[in-house]
C-alpha cells in the first residue's frame, strides 16, 4: 500500500507488517471500536478501517497525525485521526480492539523530549517507556473482553511484557513471531544495546512480536461500559456543537 508521508513520520516496515497480519488473524468483527496508537502513517488504522471498524487513531506528531488524516482522506476511509499523548485523547471512551506499534528501542534520550523521526523509536533505558504505560493503562481502555495487540522486539523483554499484562488482569500471550535482520538504528547501537545486555556478543538480528491480551469481562460490564461509551460520545458531541 502506497502512503503519503510527512516529514518526520517514519515509514511503515517489519513491524507493522507483522501487526497488520496478527489483526487479520484476530478476525474483527464489522462495526467494532478500534484504538490505534502511535499511528504514523496510519496503515493499521486504515485497514481496520477498510474492515468496516469504528477507529479512532492518535499520535503525538503533528506531522503523523495530518499524514494519517491525509492517508485516509484520500481512500475514503472514516478514521478519526487524533494528536496526544498515548490514551490521553481518548480518556473515557472503550474500545473492542487496541493496537500498538510503540518506539522500543533502548537509549539514553528521554522519549519526552525526543522530536522528528526519532519519536518513532526512542524508548529509553530498556526501551520500555512506552511499553509500560501501554501494559499499565490498556486494560482501562479495553470494553470487557476487548483484545490489545503489541507488537515490539525481543529485546525489550516479551516475559516482562506478559507479566505486566497479567499482573493487570489480562490473558496475555504471544501470538505472532517474525526473526528480522537489525534494522539501521538498532546496528548504529549495537555496542551500546550490548552493553545494556540486550544484545548478545555477534548478533545481528531481532525477534519481532506481538502479543495479544485478552481483557474478561462480564455482560453487565458491557452494558456498563457501552452506556459509558455512548455517554463519553455525546459529551463530545455537544462540545463540538
Amino acid at each position: 500500500m502506497l502512503l503519503l508521508r510527512t516529514p518526520g513520520v517514519y515509514r511503515p516496515q517489519s513491524d507493522t507488517r507483522l501487526l497488520l497480519g496478527a489483526l487479520s488473524a484476530a478476525g474483527v468483527p464489522r462495526g467494532a471500536r478500534v484504538l490505534e496508537l502511535g499511528t504514523g502513517t496510519g496503515a493499521v488504522a486504515m485497514a481496520a478501517a477498510r474492515g468496516g471498524c469504528r477507529v479512532v487513531a492518535v499520535d503525538l506528531s503533528a506531522q503523523a497525525v495530518l499524514a494519517a488524516r491525509l492517508n485516509a482522506l484520500v481512500r475514503g476511509l472514516p478514521v478519526r485521526v487524533l494528536r496526544g499523548d498515548l490514551f490521553a485523547p481518548v480518556t473515557g471512551e472503550l474500545f473492542d480492539v487496541i493496537v500498538a506499534n510503540p518506539p522500543y528501542v533502548a537509549g539514553d534520550a528521554d522519549p519526552a523530549a525526543v522530536r522528528g523521526r526519532a519519536r518513532a523509536w526512542e524508548a529509553g533505558p530498556g526501551g520500555r517507556v512506552l511499553l509500560d504505560r501501554i501494559c499499565g493503562q490498556a486494560p482501562r481502555h479495553l470494553a470487557p473482553s476487548g483484545t490489545l495487540l503489541l507488537v515490539h522486539s525481543a529485546l525489550n523483554g516479551v516475559a516482562a511484557t506478559l507479566v505486566a499484562l497479567r499482573r493487570a488482569g489480562m490473558r496475555a500471550s504471544v501470538v505472532a513471531r517474525r526473526r528480522e535482520p537489525l534494522g539501521p538504528v538498532m546496528r548504529a547501537r549495537a555496542a551500546e544495546l550490548r552493553a545494556r545486555g540486550l544484545l548478545e556478543p555477534g548478533q545481528a538480528h531481532e525477534d519481532l512480536v506481538v502479543v495479544r491480551a485478552d481483557r474478561a469481562g462480564t455482560e453487565a460490564e458491557a452494558a456498563a461500559g457501552n452506556a459509558g461509551a455512548g455517554r463519553a460520545g455525546e459529551a463530545r458531541g455537544r462540545r463540538a456543537a
